[in-house]
């Protein structure tokens, strides 16, 4: 049988969740409260989630019920 080829790992890419203003670094997502610091929340269609541990919190008045 022929080696399989690797797949070349995406390297993280955590400077996409800062943004520097005026000198200052600041954050483009929130932390996780339950996880703390340097674990942030992913950003969904009315939602924002931990991918760690599954922390959710629900944008709008009226959350969508599936």
């Amino acid at each position: 049988m022929p080696k399989s080829k690797k797949k070349k790992k995406e390297t993280n890419k955590i400077w996409e969740l800062y943004k520097v203003e005026k000198g200052s670094l600041t954050l483009e997502n929130k932390m996780c409260p339950k996880c703390g610091a340097g674990v942030f929340l992913a950003k969904h269609d009315g939602r924002e989630s931990c991918g760690k541990c599954g922390y959710t919190e629900f944008k709008g008045k009226n959350p969508k019920k599936a």
